[in-house]
């Protein structure tokens, strides 16, 4: 027959399976948070200085090709500058964005579940 108290065994089982796994699991020091976090600000200033150098060029060609030499390249130059911020804020949104949700993740994981209140 069964034991009685075999769904009270594996229960403790499981507890200390999720208890092991969890001691396991990798944790994130701070310096590797802020490395993650500089990449993200390289990331940001490579975006504005591609948009940049993108208008430059396209500018200084358009120029070369009708011999207008400083219109389009200030034209392109700004068109450059406003898509690089603007792709920025993306990059930023996104950052926090999961920022957000690791928040929330890590508010939530201490709290049982069917214990959430509204």
């Amino acid at each position: 027959m069964t034991d009685p108290h075999e769904p009270e065994r594996l229960r403790a089982l499981e507890e200390r399976i999720a208890q092991a796994k969890g001691a396991q699991a990798p944790r994130t020091s701070k310096g590797e948070e802020h490395f993650s976090q500089a990449n993200m600000a390289w990331r940001m200033v490579i975006e504005l200085i591609a948009g940049l150098l993108i208008g430059f060029g396209i500018g200084y060609a358009l120029d070369g090709v009708f011999g207008t030499l400083p219109i389009f390249l200030v034209l392109f130059v700004g068109l450059g500058l406003v898509a690089g911020v603007k792709t920025m804020m993306r990059t930023a949104a996104e950052i926090q964005k999961q920022q957000l949700a690791d928040v929330d993740v890590e508010n939530n994981a201490g709290t049982p579940a069917g214990d959430e209140r509204d």
